[in-house]
């Protein structure tokens, strides 16, 4: 089960106890789920009892002790444990992993995203959806940032617009890649204004990746640094680490077809029980699930708080946990490809696909070879 199918469930839950006649509330549109907080147990978290006791005008822990009701025994629901004033803690089934990467190998880039036309997480058709109108100063940063978190929002099905004070400089557009829907002041008081501290130098000798990365790596309240170290092809440049790691997952599926075999979800541990990191040289990859789980709530916080800053380091986070885990992928010496490692591929293709997805919605290019 993904975090959006167990969203999903718990918001059948919600209906159910309403249908029921045990909760008085208005349904709503989506439930949150993430990683359990301090004091928290399982696989996933939420608190949606907490969101729905006051207008329900019950305690949060009865709220939640109805919903837990509705949830025990749900596909893919191992266990529901609640915690401090009413968090409701879920455990998936062991199979929960391999469903993960399934799910991200179909939905490929596209996960994590909010199809307009009713798909996964979808809010119906364009009349229903929501409209943002970003308004971004005249500055190369503010342009990018302002280009970078309509991407977001649209991947999450809102109808994105940039308007900014004046034209862009026709070599940003060239460069940066950046555009605007309208020009001039903002015209509406509901426009979400985008004021990035602006750079302390020109973008542009950087290109349009390195130039990009450099203007939305930090968070928009700090000073970006504008210089060749993210240009350099080292692990010290985090942009090289992230579009590293992507080009090493297509590199192993090039080398496991040579092989003889493809990626398929399951078990990464062997016969005997041993994961990839029974050696030096590797990890056990387990600390892929979360980080993996958790892309579709990052992209939809990156889109709420306009934060495409969020999507680079949570990026960077995953290069950094996927690295450690991909000289353990293919078969060793005489070693024959087994189960285990079609299951580390496509956990490695996995990770490799989230990469991708959140380099393009970030406006910047994930070659296949680097």
């Amino acid at each position: 089960m993904t975090p959006v199918e167990l969203s999903r469930t718990v918001l059948r839950a919600v209906r159910r106890a309403v249908d029921g006649g045990e909760l008085d509330v208005d349904v709503p549109v989506r439930v949150r789920v993430g990683p359990p907080g301090p004091g928290g147990c399982g696989d996933y978290a939420t608190g949606i009892a907490l969101q729905l006791a006051r207008p329900a005008g019950q305690p949060p822990y009865r709220v939640a002790e109805v919903l837990r009701t509705h949830l025990t025994g749900a596909d893919g629901i191992a266990d529901v444990v609640l915690t401090g004033p009413g968090f409701l803690n879920i455990s998936l089934h062991r199979t929960a992993p391999a469903e993960l990467v399934a799910e991200v190998l179909r939905r490929g880039p596209r996960y994590g995203h909010l199809d307009p036309e009713g798909g996964e997480g979808g809010e119906g058709g364009e009349g229903e959806r929501r409209r943002v109108q970003l308004h971004c100063d005249h500055h190369p940063r503010a342009l990018v940032v302002a280009d970078a978190a309509a991407r977001i929002l649209r991947s999450q099905g809102a109808l994105a617009r940039v308007g900014c004070a004046a034209p862009p400089e026709p070599e940003w557009t060239a460069v940066l890649g950046v555009r605007v829907d309208a020009e001039g002041p903002a015209r509406d008081e509901l426009t979400v204004q985008v004021r990035p501290v602006p750079a302390p130098g020109d973008p542009l000798p950087l290109g349009r990746d390195a130039g990009r990365w450099a203007l939305l790596h930090p968070a928009a309240h700090d000073r970006p640094r504008i210089g060749d170290e993210h240009l350099v092809q080292r692990e010290s440049n985090p942009l090289f680490r992230v579009r590293y790691a992507h080009a090493r997952t297509r590199a192993l599926a090039r080398n496991a077809a040579d092989l003889g075999f493809a990626a398929e979800p399951g078990p990464t541990e062997d016969a005997n029980g041993n994961g990839n990191g029974t050696d030096k040289e590797g990890t056990s990859g387990r600390e892929l699930y979360p980080l993996l789980g958790d892309h579709p709530r990052l992209l939809a916080a990156a889109a709420a708080h306009h934060a495409p800053d969020r999507l680079a380091r949570h990026l960077v986070t995953v290069a950094d946990a996927v690295l450690p885990f991909l000289p353990a992928v293919l078969p060793r010496g005489g070693e024959k490809p087994s189960a285990a490692h079609r299951a580390r591929l496509a956990l490695a293709e996995a990770a490799g696909t989230v990469l991708a997805g959140g380099l393009t919605l970030l406006g910047i290019d994930a070659p296949d070879h680097l």
